[in-house]
């Protein structure tokens, strides 16, 4: 791969027998409606409730906007409704490195084959179609979930960011960081699918 030419990260989309990943629209409002908690944001930076029908229409139009980001609605193929949402950020083209975050899926979905399908095509799409050399997946240092998620990815433990982000409610959130390099790929890979086995 030619490191001289920046890398091309574009709304794509991608699919595998749990679920599919396709760029987020206004036409999975409803669906994202139905989906969405109150907890889902609770350790994520909004700064207003995306709960009703206008707010997540708010919603999906800000993150179609945001700049270095692509979207992704979450599709359960069971169902073909939207059950979540998540981003590459933080996209940095001329050093082949990206973000994974902004992820959540409905309560439902929470501790079943959804999330590591859903890990196994962004991280798949970012090492082996855009060749990124390095993934970062970072979370509140309070949720204990999250980084528990992540550290069963396989992905190395980088720091923490202090007072990194202002919350909604005036909390000083410092970050757990975390990254995937593209030598750890095959064995992040290897791990999924066992993971994905009946």
């Amino acid at each position: 791969m030619n490191r001289l030419e920046p890398m091309n990260c574009i709304p794509v989309t991608l699919s595998n027998e749990i679920v599919t990943l396709e760029p987020i629209a206004l036409k999975h409002t409803a669906d994202i409606v139905e989906s969405i908690d109150a907890d889902v944001f609770k350790y994520m930076p909004m700064r207003s409730s995306v709960i009703t029908t206008n707010q997540v229409r708010r919603y999906i139009e800000f993150q179609i906007k945001r700049p270095s980001t692509v979207t992704f609605a979450v599709i359960d193929n069971a169902t073909g409704k939207a059950i979540g949402s998540s981003s590459y950020l933080n996209i940095m083209p001329d050093h082949y490195g990206l973000e994974i975050g902004s992820t959540w899926i409905t309560t439902s979905a929470r501790g079943t084959k959804v999330n590591p399908s859903m890990k196994l095509l962004m991280l798949g799409h970012a090492f082996e179609q855009l060749g990124a050399i390095r993934v970062v997946l970072s979370t509140d240092n309070r949720n204990e979930h999250s980084k528990a998620a992540i550290a069963k990815l396989g992905a190395h433990p980088e720091g923490i960011l202090r007072n990194h982000i202002i919350m909604p409610d005036g909390h000083y959130r410092d970050s757990a960081v975390y990254s995937i390099i593209d030598s750890q790929w095959n064995d992040v890979r290897a791990a999924l699918h066992a993971r994905l086995e009946p």
